[in-house]
């Protein structure tokens, strides 16, 4: 049997499927094509932000003067262009600058004013690093699950059949068992790439928060010490 009549074979079990297991295996290609998309879009955003640390960091280090290196983003920061890293900084350095201005306020009160800040940016940062991952850990938990309540309800019917059936054959209940096999196969192939890409964008989406409550850190330190001079 080539893979043409192995394709066609497959069709023809759905297509033969009870109306509730076919249910099921749509539910189940669904999630499987939105977890798809969510791994691509998961993909492409953590590649970028980690890039742009690297890219920000390198800046930031080389020496630059920080009232110059926040005003060149402020094109972007106007066009909401700006996350990760650069706007935890940016967070920070617009307030750490407006409570320095102000008269008879302590050094404390400044550098306390700024950990709070950049706190704030520092949670929003999370909330896009971990967005999408809740549903595919839900993705990656259920679908063996809902692939395994059509499997069972499939085989019930197809013991159903074979209790009405004058001649118990393997030939009687094998279609019956075979397309509700296909719905564990669909979980299965719906759950194994949601788990490995949540596994991974998990620890990713860990280490750039670290990275960043480094960064948000040895910041302070340097405007701290700007506030001693």
């Amino acid at each position: 049997m080539n893979a043409h009549e192995d394709t066609l074979s497959i069709v023809s079990l759905i297509a033969g499927a009870s109306l509730l297991v076919q249910a099921v295996m749509l539910i189940l290609f669904l999630a499987s094509v939105v977890s798809w998309v969510m791994i691509v879009q998961r993909a492409m955003y953590q590649r970028r932000v980690k890039s742009s640390l690297h890219d920000f960091e390198d800046q930031f280090w080389s020496g630059v003067d920080l009232t110059q290196l926040y005003r060149q983003g402020n094109d972007l920061a106007a066009q909401g262009k700006i996350d990760g890293v650069e706007a935890i900084f940016r967070a920070g350095y617009k307030e750490f600058s407006r409570l320095r201005q102000q008269e008879k306020i302590d050094v404390d009160a400044i550098m306390e004013g700024t950990h709070r800040a950049m706190r704030v940016a520092l949670a929003r940062e999370q909330e896009q690093l971990d967005e999408n991952l809740p549903f595919l850990a839900s993705v990656a938990s259920v679908s063996p699950y809902i692939g395994l309540f059509g499997t069972v309800w499939g085989i019930m019917n197809s013991f159903r059949g074979l209790a009405n059936s004058t001649q118990a054959t393997l030939s009687t209940v094998a279609p019956g068992i075979s397309e509700a096999l296909v719905a564990t196969a669909m979980g299965l192939f719906a759950a194994i790439p949601a788990v490995l890409a949540y596994n991974r964008f998990s620890a990713r989406a860990e280490s750039l928060t670290n990275s960043y409550e480094t960064f948000a850190e040895e910041f302070s330190a340097i405007l701290h010490r700007q506030l001693l001079r």
